[in-house]
């Protein structure tokens, strides 16, 4: 305790919660016998005509982000001891048959598959079946 402070007693203590108490009880009598009412200047009509915005604009912003697009042909496991024989010509076994539809991910979600094809000798893909954004919803729901 400072010099200047003086000592507070708990007779101090005890006035001060009933007044505090006291004042609570008259804020809540005053709201009970007299209900605020809200102006019209405070809250506008609801018409459900809201101003008009152009969605066009708002994809916009998202247009230009990056995505990483991957193309799977299929999956393998592979003990380390064969990973490290493997080397230039050796041939990795896949779980996707031949012909079979590729998968198309997203950032690693699925949206599509499709069938390789070759175009001016590169690699591509032809998109034979988009999953729906329900699908979708419903696979991460899983």
């Amino acid at each position: 305790m400072e010099e200047n402070e003086t000592p507070i007693s708990e007779d101090d203590w005890g006035a001060a919660i009933a007044e505090q108490e006291k004042a609570d009880a008259d804020a809540a009598a005053k709201a009970i016998a007299a209900p605020p009412v809200a102006s019209a200047s405070v809250f506008q009509e609801f018409s459900g005509k809201g101003p008009q915005v152009e969605t066009h604009n708002d994809i916009d912003f998202i247009l230009d982000i990056p995505v990483q697009l991957t193309v799977e042909l299929g999956r393998t496991k592979i003990a380390i001891k064969n990973l490290l024989q493997l080397a230039q010509g050796s041939v990795v076994e896949l779980d996707g048959l031949a012909g079979e539809p590729m998968d198309v991910l997203v950032n690693g979600c699925l949206i599509a598959q499709g069938e390789v094809v070759v175009v001016n000798d590169k690699f591509g893909i032809r998109l034979t079946d988009i999953v729906t954004p329900a699908e979708r919803i419903r696979k991460l729901n899983k």
